[in-house]
């Protein structure tokens, strides 16, 4: 099957945290096959934060070394006692999360992680990426869903990536902004109303039985009761014309295990590629194939590993 350099298509990118960091592995996949860069990018949450960056101009291999030597989420956290180690910096965290959510909208303002996306993103808006981009985010103040399209990409990032409790959310204006994926974590029908009938989605948020000894903390449990209502409340969402599954490796909470997971989606390609490159392709061939599989990968795992990870 030849690759058709010249074709039209959307990439969306699912929320996950850090098991999103499969989709740079996607990306540094897709650069070494020589598939054609896409027509749009959308995301939400984590898929918000890649998928933005690399629309802004951020290359692959560019994400890959920011993931891998230079991002440590304690870095960009507001409060002093999240960079104490040991028990001490326990018993100090414990006191300064219940003082900010006694007192503000989430344990940490997010104000560190959206200087750290304007520096990123060159401080873009959507009329200045490279690639066209959109996300998604909630609107709690009046409850809704909203797609975020035009002003400052940082701040739309910020504002999907914003996870209820933990960050607070992102005022604009009027809008109270947290995490898309609470609404949609794969958002299809964003590319789908901008025109785009060549769409390929990856999907890093598989829902899955769970065993206990994975929900141990708070943050544990509150994203698995955001998954199971997801899960229940499940959209029209797998309209794309391929969707690669990659939430096999690590949790949401897997930051430390960067290497591992961005290897992970490089893998997943590598293990698929006949099926998507046919989605690159043109002819019977492609059009068959396309026909047979429309989604590829593996079905998410209980922490393949063996290990249990925490943020």
């Amino acid at each position: 099957m030849k690759i058709n350099s010249n074709l039209k298509w959307a990439l969306v990118l699912s929320g996950g945290g850090a098991k999103g960091f499969a989709h740079i592995g996607i990306l540094n996949a897709f650069s070494s096959l020589g598939f054609p860069p896409p027509s749009l990018v959308a995301g939400t949450s984590m898929g918000a934060v890649v998928g933005g960056l690399y629309a802004c101009g951020m290359e692959s291999a560019e994400l890959t070394r920011f993931a891998l030597r230079e991002f440590n989420l304690k870095k960009y956290l507001d409060g002093f006692a999240y960079k104490i180690d040991g028990p001490l910096g326990k018993v100090v965290q414990t006191g300064q999360i219940l003082g900010n959510l006694a007192t503000r909208p989430g344990m940490d303002s997010g104000q560190r992680i959206l200087e750290l996306l304007e520096s990123l993103s060159g401080g873009k808006t959507f009329e200045e990426t490279r690639i066209p981009f959109r996300c998604n985010a909630v609107d709690i103040a009046v409850g809704g869903e909203v797609v975020l399209s035009s002003g400052s990409v940082a701040r739309a990032m910020r504002a999907s990536m914003s996870f209820p409790v933990f960050f607070e959310p992102l005022r604009e204006g009027e809008r109270f902004l947290v995490d898309g994926g609470l609404a949609n974590n794969l958002p299809v029908y964003i590319a789908r109303e901008a025109g785009y009938k060549k769409i390929l989605a990856v999907d890093v948020g598989d829902f899955k039985v769970r065993s206990l000894r994975s929900l141990r903390t708070g943050p544990e449990v509150l994203f698995r009761v955001f998954d199971v209502t997801l899960h229940i409340l499940k959209r029209e969402e797998k309209k794309a014309s391929l969707i690669i599954n990659a939430g096999g490796m690590g949790t949401p909470f897997s930051f430390s295990r960067a290497a591992a997971i961005i290897q992970y989606g490089e893998q997943i390609v590598r293990e698929n590629e006949e099926t998507i490159r046919a989605f690159f392709s043109s002819g019977p061939g492609a059009f068959f194939t396309l026909r047979q599989r429309r989604e590829c990968g593996v079905q998410e795992k209980e922490n393949p590993v063996g290990q249990s990870d925490s943020a």
